[in-house]
């Protein structure tokens, strides 16, 4: 795929994002895509496969919301397989707690597939509103 292709595709992913809907990202994560989580905090880990990104961090991710979490992107920069994307969430967690984070995901699609994700973002917010990552969660592989 074209870079255009790709941005277009990360485009409509978070476009389902903002407005809470759509299976998007699912429908196109290629079953060994990786997620890594960069930084040094209990956050930090390479998720393996779908069922790994899917179940383990984002699973534990969306339990922490009532409704499906909202993150909405603000620039896009495309060239060959990778797309960088600047975006900030705007979610409420089920204890009342503002997560807002800011985010610089540095997305590589594949064949028209999701193949990594490299997220950068605010370690200290993270922690301080979710908490620290179960080691259990990390266990779940492809």
């Amino acid at each position: 795929m074209s870079a255009e292709a790709n941005k277009k595709l990360v485009q409509q992913i978070y476009a389902n994002s903002a407005s809470r809907s759509g299976t998007t990202f699912a429908d196109n994560l290629a079953d060994d895509a990786s997620w890594i989580v960069t930084g040094q905090y209990s956050w930090s880990h390479e998720f393996k496969g779908k069922d790994a990104i899917q179940n383990g961090l984002m699973g534990h991710f969306r339990s922490f919301f009532a409704v499906r979490p909202r993150t909405v992107a603000f620039n896009f920069i495309a060239e060959g397989d990778y797309v960088a994307v600047e975006a900030r969430g705007d979610n409420v967690t089920k204890q009342g707690l503002r997560y807002d984070n800011q985010y610089c995901m540095v997305w590589r699609i594949e064949n028209g597939k999701i193949k990594l994700i490299k997220e950068y973002c605010d370690s200290a917010l993270v922690e301080r509103v979710l908490g620290p990552f179960p080691q259990e969660r990390k266990r779940v592989t492809a």
